[in-house]
C-alpha cells in the first residue's frame, strides 16, 4: 500500500523538488553541455521567420524525379525485356553498396611481410623459400578483398539505371540544395559531371539552377552509359529534342585548366578508380577545373567517408592553384572547419520517391557521404555546428550530436531553462544534417559546472 501511495504522489513531489531548486534527472543532464552557450543572435538571424524555418534548416523534403525522367526510365526498361530484372537489380544494389576500396600495393607488401614473419616463427626444416612464398600468396588471396573494375555494357547500364538513378538523384539534390539555401545569389552557368553514369547530376542541377545553367559537360568512360544518359534526355529514344538543352558528352576528362566550370561534381565515381594515385590525380584535375564549388558524393559507408576525407585533405593541403583562379580552398559543407574530421564515419540521409517499378513503389532513404569544397575564404560561410545524427526529442530537452567549428564533436543536451527559448526551439525543429545556429566555446562555462 505504501508503494501505491508513493507513485500516486510522485507528480506533486516532483513539483516540490522544482520549487526547491532540486531538478529532476533530465534537467540535471542539461548542465553537461560543453561548449554550447547561447543562440547566435548577433545578426537577428530569425527576423520575422518562425523557429521551424531558421537559417540552419537544410532538410529537403522527399525528393521526386522529374516526370520526363521517370517516364523515360520506365520505357527503356520495359523495352529491354531483361529477365528476372528485380532479382538482378537487387543483386547489383547489394554489390555496389558492399564494395570496398582497392587494396594499395604498399598495404599488400606490409601484409605479406607480417605473414612471412609469422610463418617463420615456427621452425620447419622442410620449408623452402618457394614453399614459403606460395603459402604467403595463398593466405593473401583468401584474406584480401578482391577489387574488380565494373565494366558497364548496355545491359548492365540498364540495371544500374533501375538500381541507382533515383537514389543518386536524391543524394546530389541534397548537396545542391545546401549550396542554394546558403548562397541564394549563386547562379552557375556551367557544370561538369565526372563519371556521369545515367546523368542524374544533370537532371538534379537543372531542377535547381535550370534558369541559369547553359552548359553541362558529362564525362564517363563507358560509351554504353553515355548512350543511355542521352536517351534519357530524349525521352527514351535515340531521336528527338533533349529535355535539357546544352548537354555535351565526352569519354575522357579534359585535363587542360584553360576552361573552368562554376560547379564540378563527382558522384559515386572516385570509389571506382583503381588506386589511390588515380584518385589523387583525378581530384587535383577536378579542382583545377573548379571555378566555385567542387561537389564530391559517395556511399554513406566508412569506405566512402574515408575516401572523401582523404581527398578533402589533399585539396586543403595542396599548394597548386589554378592559373585562372588563385583562390584557396575551404570546406563549405558538411564540416564547419578545415581540421581533421572527428567522425569515424559521417553520413547523411535523404528521403526520395523511387521510380515506380513493380518492385519499388514505397518512399526510400538514400544514405550518402558528401564533401563540398569552395574557392574563397571560410568567413564567407556560416560556421555553425553541424548536426551529425538524428535529433532525439525528449520532454523539455533535446539531444543533439554536433560537429563543431573547433574540430571536436559534442553531445549537447539543450533545454529552454538553461539555454534559452530560442535555442531550445531551434534545436527541437532541427534534423540530421542541419546547422544549429549557436555560438560555441571549447570550455564549459563556470555556471554550468555541475555540483558534486
Amino acid at each position: 500500500m505504501a508503494t501505491v501511495w508513493g507513485w500516486k504522489y510522485l507528480p506533486a513531489l516532483c513539483r516540490c523538488r522544482r520549487g526547491l531548486g532540486l531538478a529532476p534527472r533530465s534537467r540535471a543532464l542539461s548542465a553537461l553541455v560543453p561548449g554550447v552557450s547561447q543562440v547566435d543572435n548577433t545578426s537577428d538571424f530569425l527576423g520575422k521567420k518562425p523557429h521551424r524555418r531558421h537559417p540552419g534548416i537544410l532538410k529537403l523534403r522527399c525528393v521526386q524525379l522529374p516526370k520526363a525522367l521517370t517516364d523515360a526510365a520506365r520505357s527503356l526498361l520495359q523495352e529491354s525485356l531483361v529477365p528476372s530484372v528485380e532479382t538482378q537489380v537487387q543483386a547489383l544494389t547489394n554489390y555496389l553498396w558492399s564494395r570496398h576500396l582497392p587494396v594499395e600495393p604498399e598495404e599488400l607488401q606490409r601484409r605479406a611481410v607480417e605473414l612471412e614473419n609469422k610463418i617463420l616463427e615456427t621452425p620447419d626444416l622442410s620449408l623452402t623459400e618457394e614453399k614459403l612464398r606460395g603459402t604467403v600468396l595463398r593466405t593473401l588471396r583468401k584474406t584480401t578483398y578482391h577489387w574488380q573494375e565494373v565494366s558497364y555494357n548496355e545491359g548492365l547500364s540498364l540495371l544500374y539505371m533501375a538500381a541507382r538513378l533515383d537514389g543518386g538523384f536524391a543524394a546530389v539534390s541534397r548537396a545542391f540544395h545546401e549550396i542554394q539555401a546558403r548562397v541564394p545569389d549563386f547562379q552557375p552557368q556551367t557544370l561538369m559531371d565526372f563519371g556521369c553514369g545515367t546523368g542524374s547530376v544533370t537532371w538534379a542541377a537543372h531542377n535547381i539552377w535550370g534558369q541559369s545553367l547553359q552548359e553541362y559537360l558529362c564525362v564517363d568512360k563507358s560509351a554504353a552509359m553515355l548512350n543511355l544518359a542521352e536517351k534519357l534526355l530524349k525521352g527514351g529514344s535515340e531521336s528527338g529534342d533533349p529535355c535539357i538543352p546544352g548537354v555535351f558528352f565526352r569519354q575522357f576528362l579534359p585535363v587542360s585548366p584553360k576552361v573552368q566550370f562554376d560547379v564540378v561534381v563527382s558522384a559515386f565515381s572516385l570509389s571506382e578508380l583503381p588506386s589511390k594515385t588515380d584518385r589523387h590525380e583525378t581530384v587535383q584535375t577536378l579542382w583545377r577545373k573548379t571555378g566555385r564549388f567542387l561537389v564530391l558524393v559517395e556511399n554513406g559507408t566508412k569506405a566512402g567517408h574515408h575516401l572523401l576525407m582523404d581527398v578533402r585533405d589533399l585539396i586543403l593541403k595542396g599548394k597548386e592553384n589554378s592559373p585562372l583562379n588563385p583562390q584557396p580552398a575551404f570546406v563549405f559543407a558538411p564540416c564547419p572547419h578545415e581540421l581533421p574530421c572527428p567522425q569515424l564515419a559521417c553520413s547523411f540521409s535523404q528521403a526520395y520517391h523511387p521510380i515506380p517499378f513493380s518492385w519499388s513503389k514505397q518512399p526510400k532513404e538514400e544514405k550518402f557521404s558528401m564533401v563540398i569544397l569552395a574557392r574563397g575564404s571560410p568567413e564567407e560561410a556560416n560556421r555553425w555546428p553541424r548536426i551529425t545524427q538524428p535529433v532525439l526529442k525528449r520532454p523539455r530537452h533535446v539531444h543533439c550530436h554536433l560537429c563543431c567549428p573547433d574540430g571536436h564533436k559534442q553531445h549537447a543536451i539543450v533545454t529552454a531553462r538553461r539555454h534559452g527559448r530560442d535555442l531550445y526551439r531551434c534545436a527541437r525543429v532541427s534534423s540530421w544534417g542541419d546547422l544549429l545556429p549557436v555560438t560555441t566555446s571549447s570550455e564549459l562555462p563556470a555556471e554550468d559546472v555541475p555540483e558534486s
